[in-house]
């Protein structure tokens, strides 16, 4: 998303033609927020931007790996006893224990990717400052690595995800196929929100404290733990609509319709509806973060 120009350098000696001139890099002009392009001539530093932040994920800690196991079973076993029994959710739906906890895995998965790379991708930037100071190279390139180093704990979540599946009883189906669909469309959702949490954090760096309670209130204002259709159900169509505002009703929605089948279909029209905010995201997210990133190596 750069061009380069030449200008006159006075500080300078006049030895040659090309001693006279320094080299200006600055953002292009046009209506198009994303060079693709000149990402895919940076796209060797994309890779090894990810795969270190997967090393130091997990550098020095203890049990390693098996953070990325303990984590999405341990919360799937809470959830299942306090909203399926407890509150009665696997009885309105005519679930038993298992089948509710293969439905609250299969709402985690997304949403734990989701959250983990919002929170990644937000402090990205500014934890990246002395590169963004000193070189260039495409900005977009760093919260686009926070979110796809995700992709490893969700791959070992899908795993433990199959497991309870076949400990359940649930059948499998053509439905599961559709997964990779709705991992891209919860990547495009963790990433648009990336783009203005990491921009708006370079310059206000009171987003770092209003991450974790955007993490906190979406993780009950989203169908992790119960089926979205209970809303829907309970509170008519018009506030099932303002419901699948957060986008991550229609991502979950999709990942339980390829894990448990036919029964638990999405609601359509909400889930163009997250599909649409997750659009508006995206775009004015990477227009935002083109108009900001000019003075990212200034401000940071």
């Amino acid at each position: 998303m750069a061009d380069g120009v030449f200008r006159m350098n006075p500080s300078q000696p006049h030895v040659n033609e090309l001693a006279d001139y320094e080299r200006v890099i600055r953002p292009k002009k046009g209506l198009v927020a994303v060079d693709f392009d000149e990402l895919w001539r940076y796209r060797e530093l994309f890779w090894f931007l990810a795969w270190r932040d997967i090393l130091v994920r997990y550098k020095q800690a203890v049990l390693g790996v098996a953070w990325a196991v303990l984590k999405p079973f341990l919360t799937m076993v809470v959830f299942t006893i306090v909203f399926g029994k407890l509150a009665g959710f696997s009885e309105k739906k005519g679930m038993n224990f298992e089948t509710y906890a293969v439905l609250t895995l299969a709402g985690l998965l997304p949403w734990q990717f989701f959250a983990n790379a919002m929170a990644e991708s937000s402090n990205s930037l500014v934890g990246s400052s002395n590169m963004i100071s000193k070189i260039y190279f495409p900005r977009l390139i760093i919260p686009a690595s926070a979110v796809i180093s995700g992709a490893v704990d969700f791959a070992i979540g899908l795993v433990i995800l199959f497991g309870v599946m076949i400990w359940a009883g649930v059948s499998w189906h053509l439905h599961l196929l559709l997964l990779p669909v709705f991992f891209l469309v919860a990547f495009a959702a963790a990433f648009a929100i990336g783009l203005w949490l990491s921009a708006l954090n370079v310059k206000y760096r009171d987003v770092k404290y209003i991450v974790p309670f955007i993490v906190q209130m979406g993780l009950y204002a989203s169908p992790v733990a119960f089926p979205s259709s209970l809303v829907r159900e309970k509170f008519g169509d018009t506030v099932f609509f303002l419901f699948s505002l957060n986008p991550m009703v229609g991502v979950i929605d999709g990942f339980r319709w390829g894990v448990l089948g036919g029964a638990f279909e999405p609601y359509w029209p909400g889930f163009g509806v997250s599909l649409g905010v997750i659009a508006a995201l995206l775009i004015s997210g990477a227009l935002y973060f083109r108009r900001a990133e000019k003075t990212f190596a200034d401000v940071i």
